[in-house]
């Protein structure tokens, strides 16, 4: 046995204990640092077949950005573990005939897969396999990466548009009317006596009144 199959099997054991503790964890956070151990295992899993391109793909994308909002998402939410399992045994019987079902088809398409692969293709020692992928995928399946494309702006474009949607209290900006305004529309001299002036008439005021008051109470 070589020193790779022997690192095959640490981590696939690894792997298969991280996500079995993401199902049976009682803590959120425990379950998500769980599962980024199990991305991170992947990973490594992948760069021994050669696929170096999808491994970093994975730390990146996943472990390094989806995981840590999921992160951040479990740590600011006030997550009730207790209500979460009120029905754990109720739907215990069906989840178990659906993992089992989902289990026999993954084995048959392996099974099959396995059983027709044959050797390894073999491969020049300069060979990337990440430029080789971005070839095909920019040449043969060119228009199926313009249609995802396609279809994660439009779904970009309606998660924007759900959101935006008749709100009131979001102050919108014309562009169109703020090109039109003029400088005597939103600039205005106004003339203002100084605070000193006013409070001296105010007083003398407030004296002529009570002179008056006083006058008046004489006749």
């Amino acid at each position: 046995m070589t020193f790779t199959s022997v690192l095959f099997y640490i981590l696939a054991a690894v792997l298969v204990i991280a996500a079995f503790r993401v199902i049976t964890a009682r803590s959120p956070v425990t379950a998500v640092m769980h599962l980024i151990l199990a991305f991170a295992n992947a990973a490594m899993i992948w760069m021994l077949l050669g696929a170096e391109f999808l491994a970093l793909l994975l730390v990146l994308v996943y472990v390094g950005a989806v995981m840590v909002l999921f992160l951040f998402v479990v740590m600011m939410l006030d997550i009730r573990v207790d209500h979460l399992r009120r029905g754990l045994k109720t739907y215990l019987p069906m989840g178990l005939i659906v993992g089992g079902i989902m289990v026999l088809e993954m084995a048959f398409v392996l099974g099959t897969t396995w059983h027709g692969a044959g050797p390894q293709a073999a491969t020049a020692p300069d060979y990337n396999n990440a430029r080789a992928l971005g070839e095909i995928m920019y040449t043969q399946y060119v228009y199926a990466v313009e249609v995802g494309a396609a279809l994660l702006l439009v779904g970009m474009i309606a998660a924007i548009a759900l959101t935006l949607r008749g709100r009131r209290d979001v102050k919108y900006n014309d562009p169109a009317a703020a090109v039109r305004v003029r400088a005597k529309d939103r600039f205005r001299m106004v003339k203002m006596q100084p605070q000193r002036e006013r409070a001296a008439e105010a007083t003398a005021a407030a004296d002529a009144a009570a002179a008056g008051a006083a006058q008046g109470d004489k006749q």
